[in-house]
């Protein structure tokens, strides 16, 4: 007579046991890894917002420090990247669109949408108006940028409480992150 062979009903169970035990201590890390991805992507773009921002204002001081070099004394830029970047004359932060006023007290959210758009060599989905499938949803208040993560959100955020993103002050050219969304 064979002999048959298997698992025993025991056996069985202490496997499943055993798989049990992984899985509900490898879950938690796992639901994690999408509010850390999130955090992470908004800081990767922050942070590459900010090495543009340098870049243009060496490239304001390169230049002599021009101002007025539009049409006009409130109309200056730079060439970054073989695209004309508006500038403030006197301080030479990236304030928007060259075409425009590009004086920092004239910033707004076209503006804004300028910067977003041509400081990265590759175009990011972001627009002023909501769109949850965007990256980023763009609005100014007063001089600085808001660049909102839409990941989550379901309309328009007003302020940056309850979101991701960063900020952008053409007064000062400081990029500021805010990770305030609630995972």
């Amino acid at each position: 007579m064979k002999q048959q062979t298997g698992f025993t009903l025991i056996e069985i169970v202490i496997v499943i046991i055993i798989l049990g035990l992984l899985a509900a201590t490898a879950l938690p890390k796992f639901i994690d890894l999408t509010a850390d991805a999130e955090d992470v992507a908004v800081e990767g773009i922050a942070g590459g917002f900010a090495s543009a921002v340098g870049l243009v204002r060496a490239q304001w001081e390169v230049s002599g420090r021009p101002d007025g070099n539009g049409t006009s004394a409130e109309r200056t830029f730079v060439n970054y990247d073989l695209v004309q970047i508006g500038v403030d004359g006197d301080i030479g932060y990236p304030s928007g669109d060259p075409v425009a006023n590009t004086r920092v007290t004239s910033v707004d959210a076209s503006d804004c949408l300028y910067l977003i758009n041509n400081l990265f060599q590759q175009r990011l989905r972001v627009d002023t108006t909501f769109i949850a499938a965007n990256q980023l949803f763009v609005r100014a208040d007063g001089n600085v940028c808001f660049y909102h993560q839409t990941a989550g959100l379901s309309a328009a955020p007003a302020d940056t409480g309850g979101n991701n993103g960063f900020s952008y002050n053409a007064a000062t050219g400081q990029v500021s992150l805010f990770l305030n969304k609630n995972n």
